[in-house]
């Protein structure tokens, strides 16, 4: 691991609508960008947008796993995973549909990846896609959030899949 990011800022039902982590996701991606939980806000990127909530600005309204496994277009340079960090959540932002199984999630990101690419991923904790996957963590972003909120873990992983393989 490389980096270590620390930054203190309020907490918000959209992650990317608090602005030190808009800036900070911002900066980490790299080229065309998988949004895969899109949500409302719009990032100053070149994404393409996934979301199955029907308010939400996006250019598909799949489910994750689907995206992933049914996309036939050119690969990603990034991928963004900031699911609904507990069941209780994905119930509230989807209206009761249930979201993607996040392992699942995990082991299908590599297809839609270019090798080299990174994926971005936030939670309430730092599980990680993991060198069996073969990403390898870059740098961990921790945003506190103050008081007894949970803080919002990102980690940067780098996809670098073996040749041959």
């Amino acid at each position: 691991m490389t980096g270590f990011d620390f930054i203190k800022c309020p907490l918000h039902r959209y992650t990317f609508s608090v602005r030190s982590i808009r800036e900070w996701v911002e900066k980490e991606c790299e080229g065309k960008v998988l949004n895969l939980f899109a949500g409302r806000t719009k990032l100053a990127l070149d994404e393409v947008r996934n979301d199955l909530d029907d308010e939400a600005t996006a250019d598909y309204r799949m489910d994750a796993l689907a995206f992933l496994r049914t996309w036939k277009g050119e690969k990603f340079d990034t991928i963004l995973l900031d699911p609904p960090y507990a069941f209780r959540k994905s119930m509230e932002l989807y209206k009761g549909i249930l979201c993607s199984p996040f392992r699942q999630l995990k082991d299908e990101a590599g297809k839609a990846l270019k090798p080299g690419g990174k994926a971005i991923t936030f939670g309430y904790h730092s599980v990680v896609m993991g060198i069996n996957r073969h990403f390898f963590l870059e740098k961990v972003g921790l945003f506190s959030h103050g008081g007894a909120i949970h803080d919002t873990i990102a980690s940067v992983e780098r996809y670098l899949p073996v040749i041959g393989n």
